[in-house]
């Protein structure tokens, strides 16, 4: 079964995240996913906050940037997520933007061997192990979690490149693509992902996992809204990139990358989304029920 999500996007003010959030929970949504954007909304901070407000929707990050986070704290604050909320948080980490990166002074010479480096040592962390390491950009000294989670927890990784969509079936339990990924992107990340497993033999065993961003709009102005915001990110020459239209639309490019190798698909609405309540009802009552 393909799990369905949305996301709120941090272009809202954090004050709208509770009624959003309410929303997700009661209309059945599966994941409400949310962004740390610089330098809008802090993740793990709303993430909190909306785990607090609901009962059942699974609250996903899509994605920490770990060269601003010290992956101990990082560790800290996701273990405290899984011990409050059993089960419900799913937590991202990636490269983060690097021209972001740049602006506040974090950016790594070698950003894939930091995320390398951070993903094994926040995995053994969240396992509860003491970890004494020092590598190139991640150092500790005998740390351990005073209240690791009480289950394993999953570790999913952003990546867009070759070399970082390997590592993520090297390294992590997940890889999240962003919603510049059609239906053969999905494909292409497969094996480059399953390179990655193989190569660190790790092709027995849990699953791993691959959620996908998809552009949605929906409404009178759905396709002019869509086509306004690919081409604000360059994407609009990229074939078979998002949906606009009616549930039955959409729920057909959800099939197609789940076809493809997707195995949660999260609704992207454009940015100036009229009505972003309307996008939760929406996604979760029409076009969940068409989602196999």
């Amino acid at each position: 079964m393909t799990a369905l999500g949305a996301v709120f996007r941090p272009q809202l003010p954090p004050e709208r995240l509770r009624a959003l959030a309410r929303l997700a929970d009661e209309t059945g949504l599966e994941e409400l996913w949310l962004w740390e954007d610089c330098f809008r909304e802090g993740g793990l901070t709303a993430a909190a906050a909306a785990l607090a407000w609901t009962e059942r929707v699974r609250v996903g990050v899509g994605l920490l940037p770990v060269p601003l986070r010290n992956v101990a704290l990082t560790a800290m604050e996701i273990a405290a997520l899984h011990r409050m909320f059993p089960g419900r948080a799913v937590v991202g980490i990636g490269h983060g933007v690097q021209d972001w990166m740049d602006q506040v002074g974090a950016r790594a010479a070698s950003p894939v061997t930091l995320l390398r480096e951070y993903t094994d040592a926040l995995r053994a962390l969240l396992r509860g192990e003491r970890l004494t390491t020092a590598g190139r950009y991640v150092e500790l000294d005998g740390v351990a979690l005073d209240w690791p989670p009480r289950e394993p927890v999953e570790v999913l990784v952003g990546a867009t490149g070759p070399r970082s969509l390997r590592l993520t079936g090297e390294v992590a339990d997940g890889t999240i693509l962003t919603s510049a990924t059609p239906p053969d992107g999905v494909r292409a990340a497969r094996r480059l992902i399953d390179e990655g497993r193989t190569a660190a033999a790790r092709t027995t065993g849990s699953p791993h996992r691959v959620v996908v961003n998809l552009y949605a709009a929906t409404g009178l102005d759905a396709t002019a809204r869509l086509r306004a915001e690919l081409k604000a990110e360059g994407l609009d020459t990229v074939p078979g990139l998002g949906a606009a239209g009616d549930a039955q639309t959409i729920a057909d490019a959800v099939h197609r990358l789940a076809e493809a190798g997707a195995d949660t698909v999260v609704l992207q609405p454009t940015a100036d989304e009229p009505d972003p309540e309307s996008f939760i009802r929406f996604t979760a009552e029409e076009v969940r029920p068409l989602v196999p």
